[in-house]
């Protein structure tokens, strides 16, 4: 299984620059260490042409956020919840998959 964690930068709010920048580098170190690390045990999952993909981003409360944006079986979806959820990680929920933002 490819298993893909994308960081997403636009919120629905703007931090400070500075925060800002501070932000986006440690939500990228985060989910390149949950692609990487956390969720390697799913690499050997399924077939290789399966897909995983997470994406990763803040809420307003400066909290990781994360959901799992296409179809997988509900073991693997659990089991990111699970490791997400030891990570101190909250599920994103919305009624809508893939909203981003244009540019403002």
């Amino acid at each position: 299984m490819t298993v893909t964690v994308l960081a997403i930068f636009e919120t629905d709010f703007k931090p400070d620059l500075s925060l800002g920048k501070i932000m986006n580098e440690r939500l990228k170190i985060a989910a390149a260490d949950l692609q990487d690390i956390h969720l390697q045990p799913l690499h050997s999952l399924g077939q290789r042409s399966d897909d995983l993909v997470v994406y990763m981003s803040y809420n307003p409360k400066y909290k990781i956020r994360w959901r799992v944006v296409n179809d997988v079986p509900e073991d693997v979806e659990q089991f990111v919840g699970q490791v997400c959820g030891d990570l101190g990680y909250i599920h994103w929920k919305t009624a809508t998959i893939n909203v981003f933002k244009g540019s403002e």
